[in-house]
């Protein structure tokens, strides 16, 4: 799967997650840059990104993630094998 297809499904659960449909995710995107992005609300996301690909991450990814774009390569290696 392409980024772009990553990042347009990454939007769709961003936008609901956090009840916003102006966000728009890249791969710079950070907790910061989302006013309601806490600790509660990242579990949320994290369950419902997986969820939407079908994939679960392991603890050392979900620690290691510094941004959206370590999100989507994660997802794109893991979708891709």
């Amino acid at each position: 799967m392409e980024k772009e297809q990553i990042y347009e499904r990454l939007n769709k659960v961003f936008r609901d997650v956090f009840d916003d449909e102006d966000i728009v995710v890249t791969d710079t995107t950070t907790s910061d840059d989302i006013e309601d992005w806490d600790s509660l609300e990242h579990i949320n996301l994290i369950v419902e990104v997986e969820h939407e690909f079908g994939i679960k991450f392991n603890m050392n990814e979900v620690t290691t993630m510094k941004n959206v774009g370590d999100m989507v390569n994660i997802i794109q290696s893991r979708i891709s094998n």
